[in-house]
């Protein structure tokens, strides 16, 4: 019965979610614990399931991250779940890594899109050019920077989270 649940319904659930995501679920028949030798302590049900054509692609990682935050807890609605500190906190945190990856990757394409050879200009020794480095590898010139003006931004991304949730009526659900 969770296989076939609907949004709303106690039996609802993340393995509901997950194999709606992937398969048309239907249910056909209950199969009472009489017709077993020995009788279960449960019923049963067959249900039928057909994979999508095409299948629905997505990042399961993030997939799977993003299912435990909306069913953490029980008879909470997805406003409350969304508004609390250390999820926004992590959500933004994710989101900024995210947005400095696609920087990297999108600079990276560019360098090799010059295409420049450096074969010409012989091994380069970061010794010989005066960089001085400590035991540890760290840089003299390099600071902890610490994420500053955190409350102004963890509320701006916390508004927009929030009014993703009110646009799609997901709030109170």
């Amino acid at each position: 019965m969770r296989l076939v649940a609907q949004p709303g319904d106690k039996l609802y659930c993340r393995l509901t979610v997950n194999t709606q995501l992937h398969a048309r679920i239907s249910h056909l028949l209950k199969v009472g614990r009489n017709n077993f030798r020995p009788p279960p302590k449960v019923d049963s049900s067959v249900v039928r399931i057909e994979p999508r054509k095409p299948r629905i692609e997505v990042k399961q990682k993030e997939w799977d991250g993003f299912l435990r935050i909306c069913f953490n807890r029980k008879n909470k609605t997805l406003g409350s779940l969304f508004r609390q500190k250390n999820v926004i906190s992590m959500l933004e945190k994710n989101y900024k890594t995210v947005q400095a990856l696609k920087l990297a990757q999108e600079g990276s394409l560019k360098e090799t899109d010059a295409k420049v050879d450096f074969s010409d200009f012989g091994d380069f020794d970061y010794d010989d050019q005066g960089m001085e480095v400590d035991d540890d590898g760290v840089d003299d010139d390099e600071m902890d920077v610490e994420d500053g003006g955190t409350d102004e931004a963890q509320s701006e991304f916390k508004e927009k989270v929030l009014g993703v949730l009110k646009e799609g009526d997901f709030e109170e659900k």
